[in-house]
């Protein structure tokens, strides 16, 4: 099992303000990688930077084995790397069936689309049932639902989710935490950022802490559960 995704000496800068001050970190493949932090560490920079979102000031990314640090988003996307933003980002004013098939604007075979959005569905019986309203019209953990579905739309190598269980319902995070796992299961890669430290330890293989833009301490997700500075930092303890 090699690694999926490499980052080295990752410098990222908005104006003169350095947020990633050499990052460096690994996700092998069909692991689930968390990064812990609080507000402004730079863990969504960190997303965005390798989703080539943000142009970086220095270092490198590299994802199966290619270097990807210059290369375009959309580009990112059609090789396999897709971002699941904060804010979901659906289109609140179209159907659920025209958000998941705008996901799918790398596939140009109509057959392969039309499998991938009933795969969808499958997981996801409720969009089944929503497909025809609006994205707007939908719960909270619903458009979290199309937001990770319309990422599977484009058959992705690695999945990186920021904040998935950010407003939602604590009954709904925990079904977002079981979409989690059967994604894992089914053998899709995930760097995973999640304020719920306590919900990302739990899902994940590995965790690297951020603070202040650098990486401070990372392990086992086992040993960040029992390690002090994290238990007193994120885990209430």
């Amino acid at each position: 099992m090699g690694d999926l995704l490499t980052v080295e000496n990752l410098e990222t800068c908005y104006g003169k303000v350095a947020a990633l001050k050499g990052i460096s970190f690994k996700v092998a493949e069909e692991q689930i990688v968390t990064l812990l932090g609080s507000n402004g560490a730079g863990k969504s920079t960190t997303l965005r930077t390798v989703s080539g979102l943000i142009a970086p000031s220095s270092g490198k990314v590299t994802f199966c084995g290619e270097d990807i640090t210059k290369t375009p988003a959309h580009e990112i996307v059609r090789r396999g790397l897709v971002h699941l933003p904060e804010s979901r980002h659906i289109f609140k004013d179209l159907t659920v069936t025209e958000n998941l098939e705008l996901g799918s604007y790398t596939e140009k075979n109509e057959r392969e689309r039309k499998r991938r959005i009933e795969s969808v569905y499958a997981r996801f019986p409720i969009l089944q049932k929503r497909r025809g309203q609006l994205g707007g019209t939908l719960s909270g953990g619903e458009q979290q639902m199309l937001a990770i579905g319309r990422g599977l739309m484009s058959a992705p190598k690695l999945l990186l989710m920021d904040e998935p269980s950010m407003g939602i319902a604590p009954l709904i995070i925990r079904d977002i935490t079981e979409i989690i796992k059967k994604l894992h299961a089914d053998g899709t890669t995930i760097l995973l950022v999640e304020q719920n430290a306590k919900m990302a330890l739990g899902l994940a293989d590995y965790g690297y802490v951020l603070d202040t833009g650098r990486i401070v301490l990372e392990g086992p997700s086992g040993d960040l559960k029992r390690d002090d500075k994290v238990v007193r930092a994120y885990l209430g303890g």
